[in-house]
């Protein structure tokens, strides 16, 4: 009988789904986060509490509506979500810093109606607490209005309130506005709330001939005292009063590409058109996208079933080099090729040997006799190194040679169900022998691999200890958990080694498959003394067609505690994505080390935008953002997060003998 594959399901689409840094800024709820110039209105301070404004019986009192999604990241990480009215005094002054006062923020549930849909609900408060900012470009100083969008934003730092790491400026995903990424996040349609404290307050009745919102070419009309919606999918732009508004939030950037209603050559023609432009490492990777066209177009047109068109699809991806590209899993595709192995667990050291770390219980490896510590000679009558040379892992692509060698290494057991396997081995103290084993259903082995499979069930992503010398240990597993638990257990451990002169720190980050991104740069942010400029994106434009930097470079500020001892990091292929990013960041510090037998698994490319559906029910992932040092090298991407010590893989520590990596971080902290 067949195993169940539905957890085997589950954990490779985790695999295909590596998630990185995903919004604009720092927040999750895509905001913005540097300033430029502006010729836009001064704001006034927070406006003083008044009378509530007489209110007619359409006057808005609560808003409510709902938040449809479709980014497999969106509910990632998000422990205390809701929405804000939120005040867009950041897109008033195109100021990406603008940080949303606290008293100003008036916030509302939201609930999870279905499984691509939020439901909210946002009362008015009588007097708003925002910034007022005088918009009728008539040269007097006037009391001017608020103006507000409705945003979904999630809690991570701090108190109940968005604080700066929360994010900044104004949120382009997710709001009752429509923001534009190509057009530096233009406000461009939607809806917006305004409040004026009297009738006698201007609002533009249009864009202008700049097509810009809040610029000094705006027409304007005048606004009602109070509360008014404001439509500006017309122009002159609609001004109302309802008593009970409902909107829709607009997911924007981060939506979803959905192909799946296309006939498969059409949706293949559409994805083919947008990868190919909006690819980041082309160049870097030597990928000629015409010759793949080439290549595959003609096999999708030939596919005659589902089965058939996920296999080109499949080998389209395995064509690229690049560990977040991907798509969905198909168990009984992989059962097919993969589904039968022999138990055995294998490990690569650096001496070439190829070593069994376990052998699953009841499995034909066990039955011939093949032992723990055991050395494979050779597979099918090829040399072992030989054969792993020559396997196509299934797990794949991966963005480094290393990260896909140690696939390989385990892949190389997997065969079809029911196969027979050539296997020249020596057991620990014995001499060689040869046999040949039948190969059943069996994935015992494989989850032994994969280490998300292995993790405590009940263990926090975050834990850590103090050793006997005297030295911290903190390991982290993921950074895409619930946002606000990580973001505050790891600043407990941070306070407990500063409170207790811990004289050296090791952070374990060698499984951890990434996150969000900003979570990673925040955490770096405790080991930084003073503001680090760290580097940048680019994004395709779709309007300029070609790769354009974001408005707002990567620069870590610090954070409100300052940890001053050493500090190692330990990486490996494992540490993928965000964890990457945590771990690239700490190697601007002087008083940090890195150390790991391999780099880190090289893959880094933002993915947020870059996830596709197609017919079959199968969805695709290609990378987006492109991040750069301030040369214009590609970071990270195709290197990993080498370390500055090496260790050599032995038969010791993959029979968990020691754990040599841990060992020469103690040794490099002096211990």
């Amino acid at each position: 009988m067949k195993k169940p594959l539905f957890l085997l399901t589950f954990i490779l689409i985790l695999v295909a789904l590596a998630c990185s840094t995903t919004t604009a800024g720092s927040g999750d709820s895509d905001s913005t986060s540097e300033a430029e110039d502006s010729a836009a209105p001064t704001p006034t301070a927070i406006a003083d509490p008044g009378q509530p404004i007489q209110a007619s019986a359409d006057e808005p009192v609560v808003v409510t509506g709902t938040i449809p999604f479709t980014s497999p990241f969106f509910l990632d990480g998000n422990a205390e979500p809701f929405v804000m009215l939120e005040d867009q005094t950041g897109f008033i002054l195109r100021d990406l810093h603008f940080e949303f006062p606290k008293a100003g923020q008036t916030i509302g549930p939201v609930e999870l109606i279905d499984d691509s849909t939020l439901g909210f609900t946002l009362p008015l408060p009588a007097v708003p607490q925002a910034t007022l900012n005088d918009l009728d470009q008539d040269g007097a100083e006037d009391k001017g209005v608020m103006v507000f969008q409705v945003a979904y934003w999630s809690n991570t730092w701090g108190d109940a309130y968005l604080e700066k790491r929360d994010g900044t400026g104004w949120s382009g995903a997710y709001t009752s506005a429509i923001v534009d990424p190509d057009r530096e996040y233009e406000i461009s349609a939607g809806h917006l709330i305004v409040w004026a404290p009297d009738s006698e307050q201007g609002f533009p009745s249009g864009f202008g001939e700049d097509a810009l919102l809040f610029t000094a070419d705006d027409p304007i009309q005048s606004i009602p005292a109070g509360y008014s919606i404001v439509d500006l999918n017309e122009e002159p732009f609609r001004i109302y009063k309802e008593a009970n508004p409902v909107f829709e939030l607009v997911e924007g950037s981060g939506q979803v590409n959905d192909l799946s209603t296309l006939k498969r050559a059409e949706s293949f023609d559409a994805l083919f058109e947008k990868v190919s432009n909006e690819y980041p490492f082309t160049e870097e990777k030597g990928i000629d996208w015409d010759a793949l066209y080439a290549e595959f177009k003609p096999q999708v047109e030939a596919a005659g079933n589902n089965t058939e068109y996920y296999n080109v699809l499949k080998a389209l991806t395995l064509r690229i080099p690049d560990g977040h590209v991907g798509i969905s899993f198909d168990a009984n595709i992989f059962y097919e090729c993969c589904g039968g192995s022999v138990g055995l667990v294998l490990r690569e050291l650096t001496d070439g040997r190829v070593i069994v770390t376990q052998v699953l219980s009841g499995t034909t490896g066990q039955s011939e006799g093949i032992q723990p510590g055991a050395e494979i000679l050779s597979w099918n009558g090829q040399p072992v190194t030989e054969a792993i040379d020559a396997v196509q892992s299934f797990l794949g692509p991966y963005s480094t040679s290393w990260a896909e060698r140690f696939d390989k290494v385990q892949m190389l057991t997997r065969v079809p169900p029911g196969s027979e396997v050539e296997i020249s081995y020596r057991n620990p103290g014995a001499g060689a022998r040869t046999v040949t084993l039948n190969a059943p259903d069996e994935y015992e082995s494989l989850f032994a691999h994969l280490y998300y499979f292995n993790l405590d069930a009940v263990s926090l992503p975050i834990h850590g200890y103090t050793m006997d010398n005297g030295l911290g240990y903190i390991k982290i597993t993921t950074f895409s958990d619930d946002y606000n638990l990580l973001a505050r257990t790891f600043e407990r451990y941070i306070q407990n080694a500063i409170d207790n002169s811990v004289p050296g720190l090791i952070i374990d980050v060698r499984e951890n498959g990434g996150g969000s991104g900003g979570l990673a740069h925040n955490f770096a942010a405790y080991f930084f003394r003073e503001e680090t400029p760290i580097g940048r994106d680019l994004y395709f434009n779709d309007l300029t067609q070609q790769f354009e930097y974001t408005q707002w470079d990567d620069t870590i500020e610090p954070a409100p505690l300052l940890y001053r001892g050493d500090v190692v990091v330990l990486v490996g292929p494992n540490c993928v994505s965000a964890c990457e990013g945590f771990a690239h960041y700490m190697t601007f510090l002087p008083n940090v080390t890195i150390i790991g037998h391999t780099p880190s698994a090289g893959a880094f490319g933002e993915v947020g935008q870059g996830q596709y559906t197609l017919p079959g029910d199968y969805s695709m992932q290609f990378p987006t953002g492109r991040p750069e040092d301030f040369d214009g090298n590609v970071v990270i991407e195709g290197t990993g997060v080498v370390p500055d010590i090496i260790v050599p893989v032995t038969y010791e520590s993959v029979m968990g003998l020691v754990d040599a990596v841990l060992e020469a971080a103690i040794e490099a902290l002096g211990k």
